[in-house]
């Protein structure tokens, strides 16, 4: 299976089991439209903790039906915060979501080494775009969590968003190792990697999946660009994941295709004991609602 659009993932979950999925400070309007909608279309149970007051008066505005919910009342956001992670911690809940609460202060308490959710892997960001531009949804990672990372690091990013791929569906899925050129260059580590990355993969150092690297973005996306440069490879022009160089190559190409290219857009973060939907101020209810579907999916 391919995904063609983020609509797809609800056919994913579908009939599945209901996952639990607690909502750290949750008094965030567009946080609780994503989460109450996908309680109503029975994908998730969710567990808002946060401020008691703020939450219902955010829904009575909105006209949020919030009745049979169970509400954690704690106006402290770092102890909201950390009461959702130990909730996730102790298995009372299947999902973390960052409400109006900031990244650092979420994943202080993910990574805490008492109760924390660590599992001994890197944790990573992984998104799906759906834009109009390009025939099938496309993976891009990472452009929120690793700031410029080694190749071990590599390798766990790869990992974690090819295992799910898998759960979605995929078999196979094609990695395109991205650099600023598609030929090998000793003074651009991206290139140097990439090239490390392919020959792991072909040697099955890298499991199920295809990697190909280095290829400039035009090529990763595109067949006729891959063609004219003469470049052959399964993954040109057909690639399912782009592996970023580092951070700000792949922060920049996210908010480029959600702004520019009006892509729709889902993201989670993977590595720790359950998916943490970590999504932006900046992104809209839609795309809320689309990460906690990637998160169901991703918690099989």
């Amino acid at each position: 299976m391919v995904l063609k659009t983020l609509s797809d993932l609800k056919s994913i979950v579908a009939g599945g089991p209901v996952r639990k999925l607690v909502l750290a400070a949750a008094q965030d309007q567009h946080s609780l439209g994503a989460v109450l909608r996908a309680w109503n279309d029975n994908v998730i149970e969710p567990i808002l903790v946060g401020d008691k007051e703020s939450i219902q008066n955010i829904c009575a505005t909105s006209n949020y039906k919030i009745d049979g919910l169970r509400i954690i009342h704690e106006p402290d956001t770092e102890m909201a915060v950390q009461m959702s992670v130990k909730m996730v911690s102790a298995k009372q809940a299947d999902i973390l979501m960052k409400g109006k609460v900031g990244t650092s202060t979420l994943l202080k308490c993910v990574l805490n080494k008492e109760w924390g959710l660590r599992t001994g892997n890197l944790l990573s960001h992984f998104a799906l775009f759906e834009v109009e531009t390009y025939h099938k949804v496309i993976a891009v990672t990472d452009v929120a969590m690793n700031i410029a990372p080694n190749l071990q690091e590599k390798i766990s990013i790869i990992n974690n968003s090819v295992s799910c791929l898998i759960k979605l569906g995929y078999t196979n899925p094609k990695v395109a190792v991205l650099g600023a050129v598609e030929m090998v260059n000793e003074n651009m580590e991206a290139t140097l990697d990439a090239a490390l990355l392919s020959k792991m993969n072909q040697r099955d150092q890298i499991k199920n999946c295809i990697i190909d690297g280095p290829l400039a973005f035009d090529n990763a996306v595109s067949l006729e660009s891959a063609q004219h440069k003469g470049i052959r490879s399964e993954v040109a022009g057909d690639t399912d994941l782009l592996l970023m160089p580092d951070i700000e190559v792949g922060n920049v190409l996210y908010k480029s295709l959600v702004f520019f290219a009006k892509a729709k857009v889902a993201s989670v973060i993977l590595g720790a004991r359950v998916p943490i939907v970590l999504t932006s101020r900046s992104d809209s209810e839609q795309a809320k609602y689309d990460s906690i579907l990637l998160s169901a999916a991703a918690s099989k």
